[in-house]
């Protein structure tokens, strides 16, 4: 004895097309099948019930109250098993996490530790956008963000994942350079400083600023670079080509691998730190929430 006494499915596909169109015909269309075809499986259906489900009047189609009780019924559980439907379409697909943030934390911090999540999560496949533009997570399929702001910009449900500091840095041969020591910060006066032009905190994290905490705001150095990209001012830095003002911690490697130095131990606080953003449709996503919580487990010990 079967255990649900249904009809079949397509006879319910038809026969819900048909009520929500009122139309056999438009039924027919969304369907791809024939009118006749249509037709067939509606009376089918009130075959089966032993009742009529439509008023077949003159140019026009109506719902009877047993069609109405019926429509309602049916319009639900397909809804429910075409959700059910995606979802399981989605658990099939590839695993990805799809992260934005700005192109220096992804060039100088993020990048050079995806190794080690990626080791132990081969099955995932993370995306990342290292873009300056403020995307909307929902809307343009993005797991995680990861923002440079103040704290009272960050918005709710940010995470911290760490502050910074600044601090001037340079090559380890510029910092050898007889000619032109670097023992205190007045003797930047005779070295190139590196600038950033564009990009979220900009302004706020430039050589004025540094200056000014140092009491050296009359400072004139002997020239200046400017750059649009922080990964680029910082691999200028490493060339030898003048003194950045580098940021704590997305430089601790750097530095502790002495492809940069600090030449001065002075740093000035920045208002800015680094928040992990997250989608709203993450909980629904396990490997984001993986990535997320290894994330921090990464920002806790930078």
């Amino acid at each position: 004895m079967r255990h649900y006494d249904l009809p079949p499915l397509d006879q319910l596909e038809a026969f819900e097309a048909a009520a929500r169109q009122l139309s056999f015909t438009k039924a027919a269309d969304e369907l791809a099948l024939t009118q006749s075809a249509v037709s067939r499986q509606i009376a089918a259906l009130e075959s089966h019930y032993g009742l009529a489900l439509f008023r077949r009047l003159h140019r026009a189609l109506r719902l009877t109250d047993d069609g109405h009780t019926l429509q309602r019924a049916v319009g639900e559980v397909l809804a429910r098993l075409h959700e059910v439907s995606a979802e399981l379409k989605r658990e099939q697909r590839a695993k990805t996490v799809v992260v934005t943030t700005t192109p220096g934390f992804a060039g100088l911090w993020l990048i050079p530790r995806l190794a080690d999540f990626t080791a132990s999560h081969p099955d995932v496949d993370v995306r990342i956008s290292a873009v300056y533009t403020l995307v909307n997570l929902k809307r343009d399929g993005v797991d995680l963000a990861i923002r440079y702001k103040a704290a009272e910009e960050a918005g709710d449900g940010a995470e911290l994942l760490f502050g910074e500091v600044v601090l001037p840095v340079c090559s380890p041969r510029l910092l050898r350079d007889p000619a032109r020591p670097l023992k205190k910060p007045e003797d930047l006066a005779h070295h190139v400083l590196l600038h950033l032009d564009s990009g979220p905190g900009a302004a706020m994290q430039d050589w004025p600023i540094w200056l000014r905490a140092m009491n050296l705001e009359g400072l004139k150095p002997a020239s200046v670079l400017h750059f649009s990209q922080f990964d680029q001012l910082i691999n200028a830095a490493i060339a030898g080509q003048g003194v950045a003002l580098g940021r704590d911690p997305l430089l601790k490697t750097l530095l502790r691998e002495r492809k940069l130095v600090a030449p001065f131990k002075k740093t000035a606080a920045s208002p800015r730190g680094y928040y992990l953003v997250r989608s709203d449709a993450t909980p629904r996503k396990p490997e984001v929430e993986e990535f997320a919580t290894w994330l921090l487990g990464q920002a806790s010990s930078a």
